[in-house]
């Protein structure tokens, strides 16, 4: 017998099912326009949104970084690996955060699954909502706690399941994304700090999807509804509109230095690369003194929403603009018809999402012509 026969009748499945998954090799710079085989497209499927990755700035500090410190960091940061940079960074992103500190893990996914796993376990509860990212949902999975979840971004949903549970657990905690990442809307952060100030509970918000393009500096959605002085625990990535790698945690200085001490996949993984912690490092400077980069990002993602206004597009406060498909095979066809019409963004299909649709990503770097092409494109078909 061979125990991993499995295997094959699997994958028949997923490919029954138009769920099939494959890399696409991108053969160029990252910015509005890649390429792919050989055929240069207009890219609507990247999340760096300030178009960050390919700015020669970025480049720069990590290339230097490089040279001065190598290219890894060799070990855990309680060993050896700690650079000047990493505080340098955390004491940056603590800034643009109004936070009194932060702390910086190797990835995004790391930190929610570090954070979660520190501060609740079996003794406790977790209520998310039911579209929150993989990573707050294997983070809760992980942490023994019960989990509950809320349907997506539903108050009173969530309100009952606290009056129902909450006095039966030690500790409740509330996770959710700020920006969610298939859909593109918002989570109702005001009513959600209500309700963890009511019964409570801590508050775990992603800022994923929000860091560097939403709020008046650019902090993301906490800032955009002036929360930022609240007892919140945010979260974020350093690879998105930072256009770098890595993950953070913004805080209190208490939860700061209890993660530094219990936090898994902070303390028992090699530190951020030098290159990667100066090139986002880099970044937040940009931000908080480019706010012409956002400015150009939300008059582009407004003019799609626009012209775009008839079809069936998802509600969305960001620049994640999703156009909904029946079903899993009509949304590959979709994708690569566009791809014919030099456009480039991925069909999200189950499992990752309950409906197909197909995912566009807007950039501070796309011209008016770029974005006409898409408009023309999407209309045509």
């Amino acid at each position: 017998m061979n125990p991993y026969q499995w295997l094959e009748k699997s994958l028949q499945t997923i490919h029954r099912a138009n769920w099939y998954r494959s890399v696409t090799p991108i053969t160029s710079f990252p910015g509005a326009n890649i390429e792919i085989e050989g055929k240069s497209l207009i890219n609507f499927a990247s999340n760096d949104y300030l178009g960050l990755a390919g700015d020669f700035r970025l480049i720069k500090a990590a290339v230097q970084a490089t040279q001065e410190f190598g290219t890894g960091s060799t070990g855990s940061r309680l060993l050896s690996g700690h650079r000047e940079l990493h505080q340098e960074l955390e004491t940056a992103i603590a800034s643009l955060k109004q936070t009194e500190a932060a702390l910086v893990f190797s990835s995004g996914y790391l930190a929610n699954l570090g954070t979660i796993t520190a501060i609740v376990n079996n003794r406790d509860l977790i209520l998310g909502d039911q579209y929150n990212h993989s990573s707050l949902k294997n983070g809760a999975k992980l942490s023994g706690a019960t989990i509950l979840e809320y349907s997506h971004c539903n108050i009173e949903y969530l309100q009952k399941q606290l009056q129902q549970n909450r006095h039966q657990y030690r500790r409740c905690l509330i996770i959710t994304d700020s920006i969610f990442s298939m859909d593109g809307d918002a989570c109702p952060l005001p009513q959600l700090l209500s309700l963890a100030k009511k019964f409570d509970c801590m508050l775990l918000v992603d800022e994923a999807h929000a860091t560097g393009i939403i709020g008046a500096t650019g902090a993301g959605l906490v800032e955009y509804f002036d929360c930022s002085n609240q007892p919140l625990i945010m979260i974020g990535t350093l690879s998105k509109a930072l256009g770098s790698l890595g993950g953070y945690v913004a805080g209190s200085k208490m939860l700061i230095d209890f993660l530094r001490n219990r936090a898994p996949t902070w303390i028992y993984t090699t530190g951020l690369s030098p290159a990667d912690a100066a090139a986002a490092l880099e970044a937040v400077k940009i931000v908080q003194t480019e706010p012409q980069r956002r400015e150009k990002l939300w008059h582009n993602v407004n003019y799609v929403k626009d012209k775009l206004s008839a079809l069936k597009l998802f509600p969305s406060e960001s620049p994640i603009i999703c156009l909904g498909v029946k079903t899993a095979e009509e949304s590959l066809i979709l994708a690569k018809k566009l791809k014919k019409d030099r456009i480039f963004a991925p069909a999200i299909r189950p499992p990752t999402v309950p409906t197909s649709r197909l995912r566009f990503s807007i950039m501070a770097t796309h011209t008016e012509k770029h974005l006409q092409q898409l408009i023309n494109a999407v209309k045509k078909h």
